[in-house]
């Protein structure tokens, strides 16, 4: 028993001298541990921004993060997770990874992932990949499904739409 204790304390003393030169070797571990758990964080979203009811906005909205609209916008909104509320009306182009609508849309919806929910009033067209409409949900429009709605803009779409209004054969045939 005093023999253990011996090289216990003599060990303490070396532990004791060893500590000191590891602490600052152990200071950049947790530094270089900080861009792990900082990589980390990323992953937790911030909490979404909130347009309220009494809010109007004439303009475009574009978030990288989530957004619910309560109040009115007159113009485009581009995010990853857009929740339109019960109260709200966007007048625009609607453009996020997940787009749930409680409210009223007059205008394009574009997103991997479309909800329209009882309370939902859409007017316009809907590209998705996927998409979900409850019981009691107003939508007049159609309806796209494409693997990657959010690449291509609207002007793409107008673009290939009025190629084949003029029709080459007959400008050819009239020439």
């Amino acid at each position: 028993m005093f023999s253990k204790s011996r090289p216990t304390d003599t060990g303490a003393r070396q532990d004791a001298g060893r500590e000191r030169s590891p602490e600052p070797q152990a200071q950049p571990a947790p530094q270089q541990q900080a861009p792990t758990t900082s990589r980390a964080e990323p992953k937790q979203k911030p909490p979404a921004s909130v347009l309220s009811a009494d809010l109007q906005i004439k303009g475009n909205v574009q978030t990288s993060g989530d957004v619910t609209i309560e109040g009115q916008v007159e113009g485009d909104i581009r995010a990853q997770l857009l929740t339109i509320g019960e109260t709200a009306t966007v007048k625009g182009e609607v453009m996020a990874e997940d787009v749930v609508v409680n409210g009223r849309i007059v205008g394009r919806v574009r997103g991997m992932k479309v909800r329209l929910t009882a309370t939902a009033r859409v007017e316009g067209d809907i590209v998705h990949k996927t998409i979900a409409i409850e019981s009691g949900a107003h939508f007049e429009g159609s309806v796209m499904r494409q693997d990657d709605p959010l690449q291509g803009g609207s002007s793409e779409r107008r673009v290939q739409r009025q190629e084949p209004q003029p029709q080459p054969a007959h400008q050819g045939a009239a020439e």
